[in-house]
């Protein structure tokens, strides 16, 4: 159960202790929070003594008196809202009038609860209050969240598109400067590995609108009967020129037919990326063995290569966004780091599904990706997280 810290500040012993009475075992139960709610209670007697429990240790929520001896309720919602203090306040008070509402809500109190009271009409105003705390708190951590990934994402694009681009205007300078002499022949290799760093930040580029749609919500799918060989072979097709460039042979092994209600774009990216993944990180002269497997309920894709392979601590981060792993092997190999994610993404929200990889330093990687083989009648796609 999680507590919050809840503090009464009334003149009169008598209402902080019956306050007290009444909430000591009380609980709040919301449908959207995994814990319940209680309370830890404490007291003071006058303004001062509020103030200066806020400032040694601020509440969570505040039942605050409206005529206070001294410094006065409105003085230290006053106090609170001038230091934007993470409180939420519920003031109470013996004068209830329409003149008093507005100014207590015109300083920042939250709720009004007028004296006296029933523990049942006090219950309901902490809960009412404990609820909207709750709320707030969760949007403002989303908002936060969304703020600190849009940050990390406009970063790593930064970083990874930076090198590409320096590299095509570095090439492209020697060129207008003839600085390689006056022969066409002399700059084929730059324009080559210009078209090559092109040909990467279009994927990364593509990669992201993929990710893009499935996390907006906004992609549309059209469910129908795909046989899933079908795309498997289409996809070899794709990956063959840069298979046959490094020598690498990809083999097929499936039934006649793999059939199963799907997206067909969405089974092009999840086959694209495990057979064109499979070439780029292979050996030369290597090999790719891509098996489909079928049974009632589900469809089994695994592609299994015989490339440099991944330590443990590299698979656990490999479905991470923006993750491409880096070290001596890796280093001149051009990716997003976005492919495998979507594939989870694609295989786990919407088929059901699951994806793991199986693998070791030098000794190859086997991807394993599961999908629901009938899905259920088309809907809108996840929400955002």
């Amino acid at each position: 159960m999680e507590r919050l810290k809840l503090l009464v500040v009334d003149d009169e012993q008598p209402m902080r202790e019956g306050v007290i009475r009444a909430l000591r075992k009380y609980t709040v139960s919301l449908p959207y929070a995994e814990d319940d709610y209680g309370f830890e209670l404490c007291e003071a007697g006058t303004g001062e003594e509020a103030l200066e429990l806020i400032e040694k240790a601020p509440p969570d929520l505040l039942l605050l008196d409206y005529k206070l001896p001294g410094i006065k309720g409105l003085d230290v919602l006053d106090y609170i809202t001038q230091r934007q203090l993470d409180i939420l306040t519920v003031m109470i008070t013996a004068y209830a009038s329409l003149e008093t509402a507005v100014s207590a809500t015109r300083y920042g109190a939250y709720d009004f609860l007028a004296k006296p009271f029933t523990p049942e009409e006090l219950r309901s105003a902490v809960h009412k209050a404990t609820k909207h705390l709750v709320l707030s708190r969760q949007a403002r951590r989303l908002s936060e969240e969304k703020r600190r990934v849009r940050f990390q994402f406009i970063s790593v694009l930064a970083h990874e598109l930076k090198s590409p681009l320096a590299a095509v205007e570095g090439y492209l300078r020697i060129i207008q400067a003839k600085s390689a002499g006056e022969t066409l022949a002399a700059y084929d290799t730059m324009v080559g590995r210009s078209i090559t760093r092109l040909e990467g930040m279009r994927k990364m580029i593509l990669d992201i609108l993929d990710l893009t749609r499935i996390e907006s919500g906004q992609k549309k799918r059209e469910l129908a009967e795909v046989d899933l060989r079908e795309v498997a072979q289409a996809a070899i097709e794709t990956a063959l020129p840069s298979a046959q460039e490094r020598g690498v042979t990809i083999e097929l092994h499936a039934p006649e037919r793999a059939p199963l209600s799907a997206d067909r774009g969405e089974l092009d990216i999840i086959l694209n990326n495990l057979v064109s993944n499979a070439v780029k990180y292979n050996r030369p002269d290597g090999r790719v063995d891509l098996t489909i497997e079928t049974d009632e309920e589900r469809a089994t894709i695994t592609c299994r290569d015989t490339g440099i392979g991944l330590s443990e601590t590299e698979a656990q981060q490999l479905f991470r966004e923006f993750v491409r792993i880096k070290n001596a092997k890796t280093k001149n190999i051009l990716g997003s780091g976005l492919g495998l994610s979507t594939v989870k993404k694609l295989a786990t929200e919407y088929y059901g599904g699951d994806v793991r990889v199986d693998s070791a330093p030098g000794a190859g990687s086997t991807f394993t990706v599961t999908l629901r083989r009938h899905q259920p009648a088309p809907a809108a796609a996840p929400e955002s997280r």
